[in-house]
């Protein structure tokens, strides 16, 4: 198996939600950017332990774009902070 050059990897960012619930979050990300939004901002929703918030991954790119779904999502979405790495968020 080969390696990725660094220039082709994602470049992700971490989004520590203050107490959301993942299907709110996926609702609001596919109506405020689409589903090409979706597919370019590629999130993943991260569990870590004793963690009552959700924690998602997007690419670095997008980050812009997912603040501005969750503004305009019905309901409250609180963003408590954004780190490049997992122990970041812990700090």
């Amino acid at each position: 198996m080969t390696r990725l050059p660094s220039s082709m990897r994602i470049n992700r960012r971490y989004v520590s939600i203050l107490r959301g619930d993942k299907e709110v979050v996926e609702r609001a990300l596919l109506s405020g950017l689409g589903t090409l939004g979706w597919a370019k901002a590629a999130p993943l929703f991260v569990t870590i332990e004793g963690s009552k918030n959700v924690v998602l991954s997007i690419d670095r790119g997008s980050l812009d774009a997912v603040r501005a779904a969750f503004e305009l999502a019905p309901q409250k979405i609180v963003i408590i902070r954004v780190s490049g790495t997992i122990k970041g968020l812990r700090e």
